[in-house]
């Protein structure tokens, strides 16, 4: 695992340092920080829960070519679960599960407007993540049942979007982004 997550670490450090040098065709995409708010866990990645959860995510795009884009992610979310448990030697009774996940990997996107023929006030996208999760686990004390009783975070993420943002004017815009794993509304902030 931590093998894993050094090799990822690696590909997008290497990957931003070497496309940052290529850059020749400027898009307006890049230089752009991408905070939102989203709602998962019915698909994608997050199926595991199996149920709605809320999700922090943030990204700062850079350009890598005309109308592609890499962004560096993080994201966060928790959740908690109430288990019924006992047994001869222990009362039943409730023990909170909890769990803190913070996926971290990169997203790479790639822009169709000059298709579409949109106006300058719109962006269109499609995109793929990849990463891994930091994940944390803990049921509260005197649990001796099966820890692994819930279905647990997987350490890797591979998601699909796609997306549009509507320029509020040349430095802020409002996105949404549709995903296999997390929908996702929020601003983003252009900083060239």
């Amino acid at each position: 695992m931590k093998n894993q997550i050094k090799y990822i670490l690696l590909v997008i450090l290497g990957i931003i340092l070497i496309t940052q040098n290529n850059v020749n065709a400027q898009t307006k995409y890049g230089n752009t920080l991408n905070a939102g708010l989203g709602i998962g866990g019915y698909s994608g990645y997050y199926s595991y829960t199996g149920r709605s959860i809320p999700v922090v995510n943030l990204n700062y795009e850079l350009d890598v070519a005309k109308n592609f884009t890499i962004a560096p992610f993080v994201s966060f979310y928790t959740l908690s679960r109430n288990y019924y448990w006992g047994n001869n030697n222990v009362v039943y009774r409730n023990y909170t599960y909890r769990e803190t996940v913070i996926p971290i990997g990169i997203k790479g996107s790639y822009y169709f407007d000059d298709y579409l023929k949109a106006s300058s006030k719109w962006d269109f996208y499609i995109a793929g993540s990849v990463g891994f999760a930091i994940v944390t686990r803990r049921w509260d004390d005197g649990y001796g049942g099966d820890k692994n009783y819930f279905n647990n975070a997987q350490p890797i993420i591979l998601d699909l979007h796609i997306g549009t943002e509507y320029h509020l004017n040349n430095k802020i815009g409002a996105f949404l982004d549709l995903s296999s794993g997390v929908s996702t509304i929020g601003l983003s902030f252009h900083t060239k």
